[in-house]
């Protein structure tokens, strides 16, 4: 137990004791692994944040930079660079916002659960959505108001589906479709966004949720930095004890859908990813554009 301690340190915690048999020095040697395990996994969470941090920062930072240097002399040139490094700087904001609801999203206080009325939550859906940008928005489906509630965070709910809703729009033009959902299938709920855009190429759908993974239509219209959106959308969906997963094939748009348990989150309510290719389409209950 000594010698594995001491030769454990901040930059190696691959330390764990052998144990044997079922008595007391068994047990400690098995809780003395345990708790090196969780301080090994709060590290990597670290070293995740600060490699986020880095990524998601670098590309603003050097556009800011480049044109603080070839600051020019005539007013039209200086309010120009006024305005690039002001949008840098918000864009930098963005993304801390983002990376610390990321690095928040393992702690339990993550979420604020309380009643959300799923009828409501649509309706509000809606109102929201519409001002991202110009485009023709439906309510594909959803519940009455005041028929149907579940437990959840509706704040999270709203910023998974909103964020689902500004990927939309990146991928479409104005006046294209995006519809927004809700419905529940017995004991799950499904929340979804689905556009009339291009579609996702078939290599980009195994690791489309992960940090940093792009398709290349993505990567077409938003050079400017990798993105973490479809990260908090998954983040938020597994607090929730749900999952996040795309349905789409190329020129036939997307359809992005957040599967949640109606009852409470917790280690025993929760879905499992079933791993399907394909998602029904969305039947039209309410429509409005």
């Amino acid at each position: 137990l000594t010698e594995t301690a001491r030769g454990i340190t901040d930059s190696d915690l691959s330390g764990r004791i052998p144990v044997e048999g079922h008595d007391e020095l068994a047990q400690l040697g098995h809780t003395f692994n345990d708790m090196v395990e969780r301080l090994d996994d709060s590290f990597e969470q670290q070293r995740q944040f600060l490699d986020d941090v880095a990524h998601e920062l670098r590309t603003p930072i050097t556009i800011a930079q480049g044109h603080l240097e070839t600051f020019g002399d005539t007013p039209e040139d200086r309010a120009e660079t006024v305005a690039i490094v002001s949008d840098e700087l918000e864009r930098m904001g963005r993304y801390v916002s983002d990376l610390l609801l990321l690095a928040k999203a393992e702690r339990p206080d993550f979420l604020r659960l309380g009643p959300v009325d799923l009828g409501d939550l649509a309706v509000t859906l809606q109102q929201r959505v519409w001002a991202i940008a110009e485009r023709r928005w439906v309510l594909d489906a959803a519940p009455v108001p005041g028929t149907v509630a579940v437990v959840a965070d509706q704040d999270r709910l709203e910023q998974a589906i909103v964020n689902l809703a500004a990927n939309a729009t990146d991928h479409t033009s104005p006046g294209d479709e995006i519809g927004i959902g809700v419905r529940v299938d017995g004991r799950t709920y499904r929340l979804w966004v689905r556009d009339t855009g291009p579609g996702i190429d078939a290599s980009a759908h195994e690791g489309l949720f992960n940090r940093y993974t792009r398709g290349a239509t993505s990567r077409a219209s938003r050079p400017e930095g990798m993105g973490i959106g479809l990260s908090i959308v998954d983040a938020i969906a597994r607090a929730h004890g749900g999952y996040a997963h795309a349905v789409s094939e190329p020129g036939a748009g997307s359809t992005f859908v957040i599967t949640l348990p109606a009852e409470p989150p917790g280690p025993d309510h929760s879905v499992r990813d079933p791993d399907i290719d394909i998602v029904p389409e969305p039947v039209r209950e309410v429509s409005t554009s």
